[in-house]
């Protein structure tokens, strides 16, 4: 099984080897050749994101599956929320059944808040998290901003870096913790575990 997942360039230098731990625990054997496709900046959209997908499908070393993975907050109006991102997605590329359109709501820093303990003491400081569900958090200002937020005012004295930090929050964390208070990840890990036949995250 060869799947192709389509991501902007910071996420693929932190997230890939914390998803590649967490999948290799489960699958074992039947563990897929995973290939992030960096972007600089958001992924495609519209004619170009149906051309990337379509080459990636068809070409000589052609992937079993393409997996879309963007945010929700880009710095555009393009997506109102998750369901409106990935029923977008879907209408860009067409009716492919081997295109899988995820997003994580409203970016991917969402994820990383159910270990807001360990954000604090990187940050150096006590801010308390932010209210509701990961997933849930805008309040017009999306879950990368609060993280951002805390690591000013600590006393690290480093503003937040995605391809620093996202390693040092998630080094020896269980990732089934996000897992399980972020609907969209959960889809995301049950998509690729699908893809692989096996038992999927109830």
């Amino acid at each position: 099984m060869r799947i192709a997942i389509l991501v902007e360039g910071a996420t693929e230098t932190a997230f890939k080897p914390i998803l590649e731990n967490f999948l290799k625990s489960r699958l074992q054997q039947t563990m897929p050749e995973l290939k992030f496709i960096r972007y600089d900046g958001r992924i495609p959209k519209k004619e170009k994101l149906k051309r990337s997908v379509e080459n990636l499908l068809t070409g000589r070393d052609a992937f079993n599956a393409v997996i879309a993975l963007t945010d929700v907050y880009t710095g555009t109006n393009d997506f109102q929320d998750a369901a409106d991102a990935k029923t977008k997605m879907t209408d860009w590329v067409g009716n492919n059944p081997n295109f899988y359109p995820h997003t994580a709501q409203y970016d991917f820093e969402a994820w990383l808040l159910p270990y807001w303990s360990t954000i604090q003491k990187l940050a150096g400081h006590n801010k308390s998290v932010p209210g509701g569900l990961p997933e849930q958090v805008n309040h017009n200002k999306p879950p990368s901003y609060h993280i951002k937020e805390i690591f000013e005012i600590g006393k690290c004295k480093n503003s937040y870096s995605k391809i620093r930090d996202v390693k040092r929050i998630l080094k020896n964390q269980d990732l089934i913790v996000s897992v399980n208070q972020c609907p969209e990840l959960k889809a995301f890990i049950n998509t690729i575990l699908s893809l692989c036949e096996v038992n999927l995250i109830p």
